[in-house]
């Protein structure tokens, strides 16, 4: 596998066995940390960070990864660089190309993650964006390998607003490594028809089965892993709690809602509001009465079916693979 110099965009640019290998090397790096025998393959190597959203796992894993293999970052947030309102993306890529050997981006806009490869002779890297959230994939799969029934095709689930990263980014990730993916929720919260599209197409090409439905027990009926995220993502507007809320009410992974699966390990990209800890958890639980959780309860946020820190200590080891298969000289 040579993805030196490569892009990580979306995960449909890459095929099921160049996704594989980056696993597998994430395997080795993780036994390596956790032995203390880690070599450093990335001395030397400067990336910059590009953060328009907030974040606590991406930019901690981007951070540790290249510090542990010998390298460096460099944080530009909103409050530290012009990116987007004096200095346009297309001339931000062609400056930070010559300082860095690459360039990852967490905001809206996919368009923007574009841009900058089109203009960058570097990698750059797609930390999240409103369409897509590839790096995420990584560590999914890789919890999902560690905790896997059995060694054959992967069955999971999906719960909850499919329409943007997460929904779009589970659905082609199991299209291309022949899983057995549901998205379970209301039609009209379904990726779009275009991406469907694609996703029907590699998985023809994989064995992939992809199915998508509105009905919980039949969604859920024999897989592994159930997934699900907040209700409302980052920059939407607080008005559309209302109506996201009445949709995915039934949707909520409870106790009852595990029940329909086969001993289900659960799993939640992070932050969850899963109980009253928290601002944002604690306004909506109280607004709407979903007092033991919102988009989870408690009791399985807190189960031992519950993956979820499992999973994002992978954030760390996936991002680390990435970033040595691309950046290693």
């Amino acid at each position: 596998m040579n993805l030196n110099n490569r892009d990580f965009l979306q995960e449909s640019d890459f095929s099921a066995i160049e996704l594989q290998g980056l696993l597998d090397l994430a395997v080795l790096l993780k036994a390596e940390k956790k032995s203390g025998s880690e070599r450093q393959r990335l001395t030397g190597k400067h990336l910059a960070l590009i953060f328009e959203k907030t974040s606590t796992r991406t930019r901690i894993a981007f951070e540790l990864a290249m510090k542990d293999q010998g390298g460096h970052s460099t944080l530009l947030d909103p409050a530290s660089s012009q990116i987007g309102h004096k200095e346009s993306i297309a001339d931000t890529a062609r400056v930070l190309d010559r300082w860095f050997d690459g360039i990852e981006y967490r905001g809206a806009d996919h368009a923007t993650v574009l841009a900058l490869a089109e203009f960058s002779s570097v990698p750059v890297f797609n930390g999240l964006t409103d369409r897509w959230h590839p790096t995420q994939m990584l560590a999914d799969f890789l919890t999902m390998q560690e905790h896997a029934p059995d060694t054959g095709s992967l069955r999971y689930a999906y719960v909850g607003d499919a329409r943007y990263n997460m929904g779009n980014s589970l659905l082609m990730m199991g299209a291309i490594m022949g899983s057995d993916v549901r998205i379970v929720a209301p039609a009209v919260l379904w990726p779009d028809q275009e991406i469907q599209d694609a996703a029907q197409a590699r998985a023809a090409q994989s064995g992939a089965i992809l199915t998508l439905t509105e009905n919980v027990e039949e969604g859920l009926a024999g897989v592994d892993f159930v997934h699900t995220d907040v209700w409302v993502s980052m920059g939407e507007a607080k008005e559309v709690w209302d109506e996201r809320v009445s949709l995915l009410r039934p949707y909520r992974v409870d106790s009852a809602l595990m029940a329909h699966a086969n001993h289900a390990k659960f799993m939640h990209c992070l932050p969850a509001y899963h109980d009253q800890n928290t601002a944002i958890g604690r306004q909506i639980a109280q607004q709407f009465g979903l007092l033991d959780g919102v988009e989870v309860t408690d009791d399985v946020f807190e189960s031992p079916s519950s993956i979820v820190f499992d999973q994002a200590e992978n954030r760390m080891h996936t991002i680390k693979a990435l970033l040595v298969a691309t950046l290693e000289n």
